[in-house]
């Protein structure tokens, strides 16, 4: 006999009207799911409902929670040993007898096909399911692998633990918990990282965080304490820290979120988030890595609806912004962005991508990771676990009919190879280098195997930058340089400004960051200079002379203009 699908059972059984049905299946259009789970989040039908319904469909099992005690799995077969509570409670499982080869599980989803597939993989056993709710499965778990006298600790430990929080913006003291709790089980610290006040505590250090402007969380541990520290405008600035006893909980809170093994302790971790913050969606990239006392996190803040992705906002000037805007309106060509580790060379990047965006252009990126997602953008995470390798997919998109190629960063010949390929094919190709100036991008390209003859005719533009502090505008103070006091520098300004402080800026004297660039153009001069196996300061030497400004140079209009000090662009601008 033909069975019923779910929704015509649900509607014979008259547990749902059919409108209600049409409504679960439009949603189920609209945004993916289950018609069943659907029914159930509008509140048109009980889980105990849907769940058994479910059964009857696929001739499944149904165990009622109204008899719990048949939940119980059986004590004298080390169940907890083929299946750690921490697999059970991410996958909603509980196992409840095995015999010979045959493991019989609860599950609330049993078209789940990929936890079938992983129950088999780590039992090496056949699985046989019955089903019962979530709620009675998360209940079963929990009197399983913790027991009776285990619940009852942590229900002390929870009780005891409470929030103090003067305003929306403070910082937790959560009060320590008695010894009992330190004493429990791997498996009570996943019950533990649920607890609403670590839910609690880290919704607020990454709320907080995001409001502060913040670029990184560090989460560290120490012999006797944590510390918490944020970095904002490039400075880490430590902050008032959660209790040390709460250090692993608000970790595996962390790992929970991003989806990570929480049992894992030895070997670093990446992972990721999303939050939602008011109308915004922010990603937040994770990284865990075992210290001698204990994981330390950080957590990459990728908030782009804090930062404008547009040239103008970063801080090129008008003349800046017209060389660079020339170069993108290339057919062709091959565009590098350089500096060292953060100094916001994606940004720029995505900035530039930003001015190609047009409905009559292909913009393909590879990136690892993708930092922001923009819409009207091809973008592809690179993994090279499985072979995605920037040089794979840059192969790939040559057949993929590109206008316009960004590639996250250029680490070898094979992806240079194939970068200046694609230049000289037809294509604007976009990508970074990590060098200290303009010039040497240069040599470093050719140090690592790309001929002169083939590098002369793709390349069109290199920008070097820095982040450089921006002056805070409430505060700055003014004063008048003189000759003597900046190494002899004849400003073009009477006053010049430096930090002071104020409320607005916590007492930092800056408030943001503005890009220092130095934007080589690479013209038949310079191509005549490279051809000749020139050095990357010969290259500089000639750049210059055709009018480029160094990295200090922009620096010094930019103090001029009020931007920032001159303490920071000396500061930024070391051995340039």
């Amino acid at each position: 006999m033909m069975k019923l699908k779910l929704g015509q059972l649900l509607l014979k059984k008259g547990l749902v009207t059919e409108q209600q049905i049409e409504e679960a299946i439009a949603t189920q259009k609209k945004e993916g799911g289950r018609v069943g789970e659907i029914l159930v989040a509008k509140g048109y039908l009980s889980e105990e409902n849907m769940v058994s319904a479910l059964g009857n469909q696929l001739g499944i099992p149904y165990y009622s929670s109204d008899k719990p005690e048949i939940l119980n799995p059986n004590p004298d077969q080390d169940l907890d040993k083929i299946i750690s509570n921490d697999f059970a409670r991410k996958n909603n499982v509980l196992p409840l007898s095995k015999h010979m080869n045959s493991l019989t599980c609860a599950v609330n989803d049993p078209l789940d096909l990929m936890l079938l597939d992983n129950l088999k993989r780590i039992t090496g056993c056949e699985i046989n399911l019955v089903l019962a709710t979530k709620t009675a499965i998360q209940k079963a778990i929990s009197n399983f692998y913790f027991g009776e006298n285990k619940a009852s600790m942590l229900d002390k430990a929870v009780e005891k633990s409470y929030l103090q929080t003067g305003s929306e913006s403070s910082f937790v003291n959560i009060q320590k918990s008695d010894s009992a709790t330190a004493e429990l089980s791997l498996d009570s610290l996943i019950a533990k990282a649920g607890e609403a006040p670590v839910i609690k505590l880290v919704d607020l250090i990454i709320r907080q965080a995001i409001d502060e402007r913040a670029s990184d969380i560090h989460i560290e541990p120490f012999e006797n304490k944590s510390i918490l520290r944020y970095r904002i405008d490039g400075t880490l600035y430590t902050i008032p820290p959660p209790a040390p006893h709460l250090h692993l909980p608000i970790v595996s809170r962390i790992k929970i979120l991003a989806k990570l093994d929480i049992a894992e302790k030895r070997l670093p971790q990446d992972g990721n988030i999303t939050a939602k913050l008011e109308d915004r969606g922010v990603d937040i990239r994770i990284s865990t890595i075992p210290t001698i006392w204990g994981e330390k996190v950080v957590m990459r803040i990728l908030d782009k609806g804090a930062i404008k992705l547009e040239l103008p906002a970063l801080g090129f000037d008008t003349q800046q912004m017209d060389t660079v805007r020339t170069a993108l309106k290339s057919p062709y060509g091959l565009i590098f962005v350089t500096g060292p580790t953060g100094s916001g060379k994606s940004t720029t990047l995505y900035a530039a991508l930003n001015e190609c965006i047009d409905s009559t252009k292909n913009i393909m990126t590879a990136e690892n990771p993708v930092e922001y997602k923009i819409e009207g953008i091809n973008q592809v995470n690179i993994r090279s676990t499985i072979g995605l390798t920037f040089a794979t997919a840059l192969k790939a998109f040559l057949r993929q009919d590109p206008d316009v190629i960004m590639v996250g960063e250029v680490r070898d010949l094979d992806t240079a190879s194939i970068c200046v390929r694609a230049a000289l094919t037809g294509h604007l190709v976009l990508s970074t280098l990590h060098t200290n100036d303009a010039a040497s991008a240069i040599s470093r390209l050719l140090d690592i195997g790309i001929p002169s003859y083939l590098l002369t005719p793709s390349l069109i533009l290199i920008i070097a930058q820095r982040l450089a502090k921006r002056l805070c505008q409430d505060c700055k103070e003014p004063y008048e340089p003189l000759a003597d006091q900046h190494g002899g520098i004849q400003f073009k300004s009477d006053l010049i400004y430096r930090a002071k402080g104020c409320d607005n800026c916590n007492h930092h004297g800056y408030k943001g960051r503005v890009v220092v660039p130095e934007i080589l153009v690479v013209d038949n001069k310079i191509r005549e200079i490279i051809s000749k196996n020139a050095s990357s300061a010969e290259i500089n030497d000639a750049a210059r002379k055709n009018g480029m400004l160094t990295i200090f140079d922009s620096g010094i209009k930019l103090v001029e203009h009020g931007v920032t000090s001159f303490e920071e662009i000396c500061r930024v601008s070391v051995n340039i």
